[in-house]
């Protein structure tokens, strides 16, 4: 009975110290990236005192809310097989929002057991479907592979 109960014991912690290794959490920022959006007054890069974006997942369509003085902003694009994302951005609660279309090929690739898969996205191509607060958009980076680079100007 002794020797069970050692012998159950020793499974036991042998279990708890197996578990958890470095590849059950997706901590290093290996998930999908997002977009990454700069703003631009007169041609030179800006800080705007106050905007919002919404985006269209083809479901439903997600507000991130008010966001003060900045000078970019971070947007998750779809990950699944639509080959456009439609974005919304207004500076003011009265103003309509203008009309961001991004269209991206997308290839997706295995981080590791913990992290699954992740989309990347290539040939970035934007254009402005209904200009109110946004003037234009301009290109930057045509390819998301991470969130150092930015993708995309808006002009106002």
């Amino acid at each position: 009975m002794k020797y069970l109960t050692i012998i159950i014991l020793l499974c036991s912690l042998g279990m708890l110290t197996s578990c958890g290794g470095d590849d059950d959490i997706c901590e290093s920022g290996e998930g999908t990236p997002r977009m990454k959006i700069m703003f631009k007054k007169a041609g030179k890069q800006a800080r705007l005192d106050s905007i919002k974006v919404f985006v269209d997942y083809g479901s439903n369509i997600v507000d991130f809310g008010w966001q003060r003085n900045v000078d970019s902003v971070f947007v998750p694009l779809r990950v699944d097989e639509s080959p456009y994302t439609d974005l919304f951005i207004k500076t003011t609660t009265t103003a309509d929002s203008s009309k961001v279309r991004v269209n991206y090929m997308t290839k997706s690739i295995y981080v590791s057991p913990g992290c699954g898969m992740k989309r990347n996205y290539e040939n970035l191509q934007s254009q402005l479907l209904l200009p109110t607060t946004v003037v234009s958009v301009e290109p930057g980076q045509n390819f998301i592979e991470n969130e150092e680079k930015t993708n995309l100007y808006l002009n106002f």
